[in-house]
């Protein structure tokens, strides 16, 4: 029984590292917003605080989704046959994270709008 290893290419390989990147990059940013935002937040009073506490939940929990999601990517490359089977999996990939990705900021959007509206709400 021979024991043949599927090896990326360096093309394929630079891509889903660029690719890495990328989403490695946009999720630092999100997850420096949300941070910023709960840190002006935390500093209003106690409604404001509450809604600091959601979105730093709300971020910590969009971090593990997605720190599993590439956990996950990487382990079914380790796994891929062949090229088709490793580009089908990084498109797979790239697809469902930019969709989780917009909607992680469509919800994180909601959450920060209904803290602001809280602390608008307690400055009156």
């Amino acid at each position: 029984m021979t024991d043949t290893k599927f090896e990326l290419p360096n093309e394929i390989r630079a891509m889903a590292e660029a690719s890495f990147n990328q989403a490695r990059q946009t999720f630092d940013k999100f997850m420096a917003n949300a941070q910023s935002t709960a840190s002006s937040l935390e500093s209003r009073g106690e409604s404001v605080r509450a809604g600091a506490k959601d979105v730093s939940a709300k971020a910590i929990s969009f971090a593990e989704k997605n720190v599993a999601a590439s956990l996950d990517y990487a382990q079914q490359l380790l796994h891929a046959k062949d090229l088709a089977d490793v580009m089908r999996l990084h498109t797979d990939y790239v697809q469902n994270q930019m969709k989780s990705l917009a909607e992680q900021a469509n919800e994180m959007g909601q959450v920060v709008s209904r803290a602001a509206m809280d602390a608008t709400k307690q400055g009156n």
